[in-house]
């Protein structure tokens, strides 16, 4: 049985959105919206019901909104707006981003400031408890007058005449919704525009890469300060004194997690006398200036995520209270753009410094380690290519990490004439928290190759119990052997959460993001 959650309308937390993304509970709205969402309704049906011209009852859309629509034909009108903007390509957007997407626009539309019937946010509710996933294609927004094409085909598959997303195809979606109970919805005046026009999927696509990143960020932290160890780096560059001179937030939080990742090192204290070498490499002594900086554009984007998922962002919105409705732009995504390509920044640094670690680990003359982290160099080439696999996906990163927002096709015959791009920017993000997880586990493997050159030493109990963790998937390189295979047992570790969790059981580290 998966626990109940009351979408409060304007007050979802980021934990309610993990939990909403995961699949983890059951929605339910609370019976003191109703009354709200039902005079909104009324103020939208008492506009269907005059004669005063009103975008998006009684008029066409976009450039065609001078033109009128009689009373006869407005089912129609909402209709034909959902068939003639479902015209997404590409692959469909995974079930967790489909549910946060449910789940927002239900959010949303429970604000009453819509003007949608309570049976419109009460299906969109119940397809999620269902556990039904719309078959929506990822691409077709440029994230302005709303996600446009992905909500329409949401929106279609709860008509039933879209489809529904089983084991990876589509299969029709009215079966579907008759096997679960669900009445096809039948679309009323502006409902059509109200569930297509929003930031949903833009937004649902940002937070998806926000939750699945954070505990690769939090990997991020604890395979560095491995690699610190299997260098033999110092310790010196974490003291809290440096990082409060500076006072940047993320750069004093990452230096703590360091410095409670490497207490107690054998391998540390190994080598503070005696040691010739005056300042580690800037991927070593730098890591809190670098990730640090990433954590805070990540809390950022987080801050404006969650935001945005309580936003009301159709239009025009309703205000029953005033018996006015206003028509204006909350559907331009602008700021999910500028937050995605902040993400994306901040997710290319955290794989651009781990691609550099792994290049100092393999190179003998800076690490100290054998050549390429192998016995018999020459006849074996080590960590030589798998390094040559972290360059290449450090350098498709920078190619992603161009910033979407400043690119803008008009739209509409030049109605939509600036957009935000913002569907694209969170969707690119995927493939670079894949990138990132990837560079990630190929530094943890060469990290614990370094450390076995080091025994009989130790490492802190933290960074041992990850060695150990490591080895019961991937045993020590002794010579050259087919690497994929341990490559992808590493990544999954740094994607599964593995890692972040031995971090998490450290005292005194502190919350990244998600509580932060």
């Amino acid at each position: 049985m998966r626990a109940s959650l009351t979408i409060t309308p304007g007050q979802l937390t980021l934990e309610q959105l993990m939990d909403i993304h995961a699949g983890y509970v059951q929605l339910q709205l609370p019976d003191a919206s109703r009354a709200a969402i039902r005079a909104s309704q009324q103020v939208v049906q008492d506009a269907a019901d005059g004669d005063a011209p009103v975008y998006g009852v009684n008029t066409g859309f976009g450039k065609l909104a001078n033109q009128r629509i009689s009373k006869s034909q407005l089912a129609t009108l909402q209709l034909n707006l959902i068939r003639s903007h479902c015209v997404g390509v590409g692959e469909p957007l995974q079930p967790a981003v489909m549910r946060l997407m449910l789940a927002l626009k239900a959010a949303s539309l429970a604000r009453a400031y819509s003007g949608v019937r309570e049976v419109v946010i009460d299906t969109l509710i119940a397809v999620y408890n269902a556990g039904l996933v719309p078959w929506v294609p990822s691409k077709g927004s440029v994230g302005a007058s709303g996600d446009l094409a992905p909500l329409a085909h949401m929106t279609l598959a709860l008509m039933g005449e879209g489809f529904m997303l089983v084991d990876g195809a589509p299969v029709p979606a009215l079966p579907a919704l008759q096997a679960a109970g669900i009445a096809p919805l039948t679309l009323g005046p502006k409902e059509g525009l109200a569930l297509i026009n929003g930031t949903q999927t833009s937004t649902a696509l940002a937070l998806h890469a926000l939750l699945v990143f954070e505990p690769v960020l939090e990997a991020a932290l604890v395979i560095g300060a491995l690699t610190i160890d299997a260098a033999r780096g110092s310790d010196g560059p974490f003291d809290p004194r440096i990082h409060q001179l500076r006072g940047q937030p993320g750069q004093i939080d990452v230096a703590q997690v360091y410095r409670a990742l490497l207490l107690g090192s054998e391998i540390r204290n190994s080598h503070l006398h005696g040691d010739d070498r005056v300042q580690d490499p800037y991927c070593l002594r730098c890591q809190p200036q670098v990730v640090g900086a990433c954590l805070d554009q990540l809390r950022h984007a987080a801050r404006v995520l969650l935001i945005e998922a309580n936003a009301v962002t159709d239009n025009p919105l309703v205000f029953a209270e005033d018996q006015a409705m206003l028509s204006g732009g909350n559907f331009h995504a602008e700021p999910v753009a500028l937050a995605a390509d902040g993400m994306a920044l901040a997710i290319a640094e955290v794989g651009a410094i781990a691609e550099r670690r792994i290049a100092m680990l393999i190179d003998s003359s800076v690490s100290r380690l054998p050549p390429f982290l192998t016995d018999d160099a020459g006849l074996n080439s080590g960590f030589m290519i798998a390094h040559v696999t972290a360059a290449a996906l450090a350098s498709e990163n920078k190619s992603l990490a161009h910033p979407a927002s400043v690119d803008s096709l008009p739209t509409s015959a030049n109605q939509e004439d600036h957009v935000s791009m913002a569907t694209f920017a969170a969707r690119r993000l995927q493939t670079m928290v894949s990138n990132t997880a990837h560079i990630l586990g190929i530094e943890l493997l060469a990290a614990a190759q370094g450390i076995d050159f080091l025994r009989p030493l130790q490492s802190s109990h933290a960074l041992e119990a990850v060695h150990g963790l490591l080895r019961t998937h991937v045993p020590k390189m002794e010579q050259d052997r087919y690497l994929a295979p341990d490559i992808a047992h590493a990544t999954t570790l740094v994607a599964s959460g593995a890692l972040a969790r031995i971090l998490r059981t450290l005292p005194a580290v502190p919350a990244l993001w998600v509580a932060a």
